[in-house]
């Protein structure tokens, strides 16, 4: 199983002049999980396709700002 948003915490500095965010988080896309292209992929239809910004379902990644309230990708 894997996750498309990985965080990790970074070193806050006790001489930092702004508050420190304690957890970071990143996004890794799909295509990093398919060692191939395997055949038969399931695709979008065109008009979806040109929407999504890719033909196939797989490789799709909409992208949610982790840091906001309320976007669904996750709550803090």
């Amino acid at each position: 199983m894997f996750t498309l948003y990985k965080t990790y915490c970074p070193y806050v500095s006790p001489f930092d002049p702004c508050k420190p965010i304690g957890e970071k988080v990143f996004s890794t896309p799909p295509n990093l999980y398919m060692g191939f292209q395997p055949p038969n992929l399931p695709q979008f239809s065109p008009e979806e396709a040109l929407r999504a910004g890719t033909l196939w379902k797989a490789f799709y990644d909409p992208y949610f700002n982790p840091y906001e309230q309320g976007k669904g990708a996750r709550s803090e």
